[in-house]
Protein backbone atom coordinates (compact mmCIF):
# COMPACT_ATOMS: atom_id res chain seq x y z
CA UNK A 1 0.00 0.00 0.00
CA UNK A 2 1.57 3.57 -1.06
CA UNK A 3 0.60 6.50 0.78
CA UNK A 4 0.74 9.82 -0.54
CA UNK A 5 1.01 12.97 1.94
CA UNK A 6 2.26 16.58 0.61
CA UNK A 7 5.38 15.61 -1.63
CA UNK A 8 6.29 12.74 -0.16
CA UNK A 9 5.57 8.83 -0.85
CA UNK A 10 5.48 6.39 1.38
CA UNK A 11 5.37 2.40 0.89
CA UNK A 12 4.03 1.20 3.60
CA UNK A 13 4.02 -3.24 4.50
CA UNK A 14 1.81 -5.01 6.81
CA UNK A 15 3.56 -7.77 8.87
CA UNK A 16 1.90 -10.07 11.03
CA UNK A 17 3.03 -8.15 14.15
CA UNK A 18 4.02 -4.88 12.80
CA UNK A 19 4.62 -1.96 10.11
CA UNK A 20 7.05 -1.33 7.59
CA UNK A 21 7.08 2.05 6.59
CA UNK A 22 9.82 2.45 3.56
CA UNK A 23 10.85 5.81 1.33
CA UNK A 24 10.85 8.00 4.42
CA UNK A 25 14.13 9.23 4.53
CA UNK A 26 16.63 9.95 7.12
CA UNK A 27 14.49 9.12 10.89
CA UNK A 28 16.08 8.43 13.58
CA UNK A 29 13.93 7.57 16.49
CA UNK A 30 17.18 7.87 19.13
CA UNK A 31 17.73 11.47 17.69
CA UNK A 32 14.04 12.57 17.59
CA UNK A 33 13.06 11.44 21.02
CA UNK A 34 16.21 12.50 22.89
CA UNK A 35 16.46 16.29 21.66
CA UNK A 36 14.13 17.52 24.25
CA UNK A 37 11.48 18.00 22.54
CA UNK A 38 9.26 14.95 24.04
CA UNK A 39 9.72 13.21 27.16
CA UNK A 40 7.55 9.71 27.43
CA UNK A 41 9.27 7.86 24.59
CA UNK A 42 12.37 5.80 25.84
CA UNK A 43 14.45 2.84 24.91
CA UNK A 44 12.93 -0.59 24.67
CA UNK A 45 14.66 -3.79 25.68
CA UNK A 46 13.64 -5.25 22.03
CA UNK A 47 15.34 -2.30 20.54
CA UNK A 48 14.19 0.94 19.14
CA UNK A 49 11.83 3.45 21.08
CA UNK A 50 8.42 3.08 23.15
CA UNK A 51 5.81 5.01 25.03
CA UNK A 52 2.58 7.02 24.35
CA UNK A 53 1.45 9.51 22.81
CA UNK A 54 -2.81 10.51 21.89
CA UNK A 55 -3.69 8.08 23.63
CA UNK A 56 -2.07 5.48 21.78
CA UNK A 57 1.10 3.38 23.12
CA UNK A 58 3.62 2.70 19.81
CA UNK A 59 6.63 0.88 19.79
CA UNK A 60 9.20 1.55 16.89
CA UNK A 61 12.59 1.32 15.55
CA UNK A 62 15.36 1.34 12.42
CA UNK A 63 15.81 -1.65 10.45
CA UNK A 64 17.84 -1.54 6.95
CA UNK A 65 16.26 2.09 4.96
CA UNK A 66 13.09 1.02 6.88
CA UNK A 67 11.15 2.02 9.74
CA UNK A 68 8.87 -0.20 11.56
CA UNK A 69 6.12 0.17 14.56
CA UNK A 70 4.48 -2.38 16.67
CA UNK A 71 1.22 -0.37 16.24
CA UNK A 72 -2.18 -0.81 14.85
CA UNK A 73 -2.65 -0.05 11.26
CA UNK A 74 -6.02 1.65 11.59
CA UNK A 75 -3.64 4.34 13.78
CA UNK A 76 -0.95 4.99 11.40
CA UNK A 77 -2.43 7.25 8.68
CA UNK A 78 -4.34 9.11 11.62
CA UNK A 79 -2.00 9.75 14.54
CA UNK A 80 1.16 8.40 13.86
CA UNK A 81 2.19 9.70 10.29
CA UNK A 82 1.04 13.31 11.44
CA UNK A 83 2.54 12.62 14.73
CA UNK A 84 6.33 11.84 13.38
CA UNK A 85 6.16 14.34 10.93
CA UNK A 86 6.39 11.51 8.20
CA UNK A 87 4.87 13.75 5.39
CA UNK A 88 7.05 16.86 5.28
CA UNK A 89 10.02 17.00 3.11
CA UNK A 90 12.88 17.12 5.28
CA UNK A 91 15.81 17.05 2.63
CA UNK A 92 14.17 20.12 1.00
CA UNK A 93 14.61 21.68 4.20
CA UNK A 94 17.88 20.75 5.06
CA UNK A 95 19.54 21.98 1.69
CA UNK A 96 17.91 25.50 2.51
CA UNK A 97 19.57 25.44 6.26
CA UNK A 98 22.74 23.93 4.88
CA UNK A 99 23.90 27.37 3.08
CA UNK A 100 24.76 28.35 6.55
CA UNK A 101 28.54 26.72 6.94
CA UNK A 102 27.22 26.69 11.17
CA UNK A 103 24.03 25.56 10.40
CA UNK A 104 25.37 22.66 8.20
CA UNK A 105 27.44 21.24 11.00
CA UNK A 106 24.43 20.75 13.27
CA UNK A 107 22.33 19.42 10.14
CA UNK A 108 24.20 16.79 9.85
CA UNK A 109 25.38 15.56 13.04
CA UNK A 110 20.81 15.81 13.69
CA UNK A 111 19.93 14.29 10.36
CA UNK A 112 16.82 11.79 11.12
CA UNK A 113 15.49 14.66 13.53
CA UNK A 114 11.69 15.28 13.42
CA UNK A 115 9.27 17.48 14.97
CA UNK A 116 6.69 15.84 16.64
CA UNK A 117 3.21 16.79 16.29
CA UNK A 118 2.25 16.47 20.16
CA UNK A 119 -0.75 17.18 21.96
CA UNK A 120 -1.26 21.15 22.76
CA UNK A 121 -2.03 20.11 26.54
CA UNK A 122 0.36 17.49 26.88
CA UNK A 123 3.02 19.82 25.56
CA UNK A 124 2.15 22.54 27.53
CA UNK A 125 1.98 21.02 30.86
CA UNK A 126 5.26 19.43 30.15
CA UNK A 127 6.84 22.70 29.38
CA UNK A 128 5.97 24.12 32.60
CA UNK A 129 7.49 21.09 34.30
CA UNK A 130 10.33 21.32 32.24
CA UNK A 131 11.51 24.74 33.87
CA UNK A 132 14.64 24.76 35.78
CA UNK A 133 15.30 20.70 35.18
CA UNK A 134 17.00 18.36 33.60
CA UNK A 135 15.19 15.61 30.92
CA UNK A 136 15.77 12.87 33.28
CA UNK A 137 13.69 15.05 36.17
CA UNK A 138 11.15 16.00 33.54
CA UNK A 139 10.52 12.45 32.37
CA UNK A 140 9.97 10.92 35.92
CA UNK A 141 7.77 13.83 36.87
CA UNK A 142 5.39 12.87 33.63
CA UNK A 143 5.72 9.17 34.36
CA UNK A 144 4.72 9.99 37.95
CA UNK A 145 1.86 12.58 36.75
CA UNK A 146 0.64 10.00 34.18
CA UNK A 147 0.92 6.54 36.55
CA UNK A 148 -0.72 8.57 39.04
CA UNK A 149 -3.76 10.53 36.79
CA UNK A 150 -3.86 9.29 33.76
CA UNK A 151 -5.91 6.40 31.97
CA UNK A 152 -4.73 2.81 31.70
CA UNK A 153 -3.55 1.81 28.65
CA UNK A 154 -3.05 -2.20 27.67
CA UNK A 155 0.09 -2.83 25.48
CA UNK A 156 2.01 -5.94 24.61
CA UNK A 157 4.31 -4.68 27.59
CA UNK A 158 1.91 -4.68 30.20
CA UNK A 159 0.02 -1.48 31.32
CA UNK A 160 0.63 2.07 30.53
CA UNK A 161 -0.82 5.14 31.05
CA UNK A 162 -2.48 8.22 28.75
CA UNK A 163 -1.25 12.10 29.82
CA UNK A 164 -3.91 13.14 31.62
CA UNK A 165 -6.75 15.04 31.23
CA UNK A 166 -7.15 18.65 31.73
CA UNK A 167 -10.46 17.84 33.90
CA UNK A 168 -8.94 15.27 35.91
CA UNK A 169 -5.76 17.86 36.86
CA UNK A 170 -7.92 20.28 37.67
CA UNK A 171 -9.88 18.49 40.61
CA UNK A 172 -6.69 18.08 42.00
CA UNK A 173 -4.69 19.93 45.16
CA UNK A 174 -0.97 20.35 45.63
CA UNK A 175 -1.25 17.51 48.47
CA UNK A 176 -2.13 14.69 45.66
CA UNK A 177 0.37 16.54 43.14
CA UNK A 178 2.74 16.56 45.85
CA UNK A 179 4.52 12.48 44.79
CA UNK A 180 5.19 14.08 41.36
CA UNK A 181 7.59 16.14 43.00
CA UNK A 182 6.86 19.14 41.46
CA UNK A 183 7.72 21.93 43.30
CA UNK A 184 6.59 25.37 42.87
CA UNK A 185 5.32 24.21 39.43
CA UNK A 186 2.65 22.24 40.70
CA UNK A 187 0.76 25.79 41.23
CA UNK A 188 1.28 26.31 37.30
CA UNK A 189 0.10 23.18 36.39
CA UNK A 190 -3.10 23.48 38.41
CA UNK A 191 -3.62 26.61 37.64
CA UNK A 192 -3.22 26.04 33.45
CA UNK A 193 -5.50 22.76 34.23
CA UNK A 194 -8.54 24.41 35.96
CA UNK A 195 -8.39 27.11 33.13
CA UNK A 196 -8.35 24.55 29.94
CA UNK A 197 -11.04 22.99 31.78
CA UNK A 198 -13.27 25.79 32.17
CA UNK A 199 -12.78 26.83 28.47
CA UNK A 200 -8.97 28.31 27.56
CA UNK A 201 -9.36 27.28 23.95
CA UNK A 202 -5.87 25.89 23.86
CA UNK A 203 -6.77 24.00 20.48
CA UNK A 204 -8.05 27.06 19.04
CA UNK A 205 -4.92 28.61 19.01
CA UNK A 206 -3.69 26.79 16.16
CA UNK A 207 -5.71 28.81 13.99
CA UNK A 208 -4.35 31.89 15.06
CA UNK A 209 -0.78 33.83 13.87
CA UNK A 210 1.71 32.86 15.81
CA UNK A 211 2.18 35.94 17.30
CA UNK A 212 -1.31 36.23 18.95
CA UNK A 213 -1.32 32.63 19.93
CA UNK A 214 2.12 32.99 21.98
CA UNK A 215 0.31 35.98 23.65
CA UNK A 216 -2.70 33.62 24.51
CA UNK A 217 -0.24 31.42 25.94
CA UNK A 218 1.57 33.70 28.14
CA UNK A 219 -1.29 34.59 29.91
CA UNK A 220 -1.45 31.83 31.60
CA UNK A 221 0.37 31.47 34.85
CA UNK A 222 4.05 29.96 34.31
CA UNK A 223 4.29 30.23 31.11
CA UNK A 224 6.55 32.88 29.92
CA UNK A 225 8.26 33.12 26.28
CA UNK A 226 10.06 29.77 25.90
CA UNK A 227 7.62 27.88 27.42
CA UNK A 228 5.04 29.35 24.69
CA UNK A 229 7.50 29.00 22.05
CA UNK A 230 7.85 25.07 22.84
CA UNK A 231 4.01 25.19 23.66
CA UNK A 232 3.48 26.58 19.75
CA UNK A 233 6.63 24.59 18.40
CA UNK A 234 6.13 21.09 19.82
CA UNK A 235 2.12 21.17 20.48
CA UNK A 236 0.62 23.42 17.66
CA UNK A 237 2.76 22.65 15.02
CA UNK A 238 3.55 26.26 14.45
CA UNK A 239 7.03 26.46 12.57
CA UNK A 240 7.64 29.45 12.94
CA UNK A 241 8.69 29.60 16.34
CA UNK A 242 12.05 29.83 17.75
CA UNK A 243 12.62 28.62 21.48
CA UNK A 244 15.41 29.74 23.15
CA UNK A 245 16.55 28.68 26.57
CA UNK A 246 20.23 28.27 28.13
CA UNK A 247 21.54 26.00 25.38
CA UNK A 248 20.27 28.35 22.55
CA UNK A 249 21.81 31.42 23.90
CA UNK A 250 25.35 29.76 24.27
CA UNK A 251 24.47 28.68 20.58
CA UNK A 252 23.94 32.50 18.84
CA UNK A 253 27.25 33.06 20.36
CA UNK A 254 28.96 31.11 17.65
CA UNK A 255 27.26 33.69 14.93
CA UNK A 256 29.08 36.96 15.23
CA UNK A 257 26.36 39.07 15.14
CA UNK A 258 23.75 36.51 16.74
CA UNK A 259 21.33 33.82 15.23
CA UNK A 260 21.04 35.43 11.27
CA UNK A 261 17.85 36.60 10.61
CA UNK A 262 17.63 33.70 7.82
CA UNK A 263 16.99 31.71 10.58
CA UNK A 264 13.89 33.03 11.58
CA UNK A 265 11.55 32.29 8.78
CA UNK A 266 8.72 29.38 7.98
CA UNK A 267 11.18 26.53 9.30
CA UNK A 268 12.73 28.45 12.23
CA UNK A 269 11.92 25.52 14.82
CA UNK A 270 13.45 23.00 12.35
CA UNK A 271 16.80 24.56 12.53
CA UNK A 272 16.08 25.27 16.15
CA UNK A 273 15.93 21.97 17.05
CA UNK A 274 19.25 20.83 14.61
CA UNK A 275 21.01 23.74 16.49
CA UNK A 276 19.57 22.70 20.09
CA UNK A 277 20.31 19.09 19.41
CA UNK A 278 23.94 19.89 18.19
CA UNK A 279 25.07 22.19 21.34
CA UNK A 280 23.77 19.77 23.91
CA UNK A 281 25.68 17.08 21.83
CA UNK A 282 29.25 18.48 20.99
CA UNK A 283 31.54 21.01 20.72
CA UNK A 284 30.47 22.36 17.64
CA UNK A 285 33.68 24.00 15.40
CA UNK A 286 33.30 27.66 14.27
CA UNK A 287 34.34 27.84 10.55
CA UNK A 288 37.30 30.00 9.71
CA UNK A 289 35.97 33.20 7.85
CA UNK A 290 37.90 34.42 5.01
Amino acid sequence: MISRKGCVFLRILEHPHCLEIQDIGAFSPEKTFECGQCFRFIPHPRGGYAGVAHGRWLRLWNGGDSLFMEAARGDFETIWLPYLDLNRNYQSIERQLCRDPLLRQAVEFGRGLRILAQDPWEALCSFILSQCCNIPRIRSMIDTLCRLFGDKIETPDGAAFAFPRPEVLACQSPESLAPVRAGYRAAYLLSAAQKVADGFDLYGLSSLPSESAREQLMTLDGVGRKVADCVLLFGLQKLDAFPVDTWMKKASFLWDDGFPSHLFGETAGIAQQYIFYFIRSRKPQKPTRK
